[in-house]
């Protein structure tokens, strides 16, 4: 198998994990993986919280995520909030009634870190992410240049 199919099984092989492992989620809090998708990464990521963040960051369509909002807003477990100097920008916040759903969710993230990095010690860890910081910037400068022409 080349290097490239390799890392991009790779990549597919940990999404498809995290999402077997958010499945959970949704079975217990009868969410769609989407919704369940948008609690995590309100959760996790502090100062990103708009749909364009969502799609932007997480990587998922902006055809699942508006739904997607919207039922979390009608099950009470969304708050949205108009950006005081951009009124096109909707910001999103977790209620109080997504607590139990944002533990688990916490408790899926330790799980799947543990098991992606089963067997590494933490400098090979810490290596880890250097590497995947710099592979990512590397990837962003690529698609922007590519953006241009």
């Amino acid at each position: 198998m080349s290097s490239a199919t390799d890392f991009l099984s790779n990549i597919r092989q940990i999404i498809k994990l995290h999402e077997i492992m958010l499945k959970e989620i949704c079975e217990v809090y009868h969410l769609t993986l989407s919704e369940a998708a948008i609690i995590s990464f309100l959760h996790n990521n502090p100062g990103k919280d708009t749909a364009a963040d969502i799609v932007e960051l997480r990587g998922l369509k902006k055809s699942n995520v508006s739904p997607a909002v919207e039922t979390l807003y009608q099950k009470n477990l969304l708050d949205r909030r108009q950006d005081k100097e951009d009124r096109r920008k909707i910001h999103l916040s977790l209620t109080r009634h997504a607590r139990p759903i944002a533990e688990d969710v916490e408790r899926i993230s330790k799980e799947f870190h543990k098991e992606v990095f089963s067997g590494l010690t933490q400098e090979e860890i810490d290596a880890f992410y250097r590497i995947n910081r710099k592979v990512r910037e590397n990837t962003r400068t690529a698609m922007e240049r590519r953006e241009l022409k």
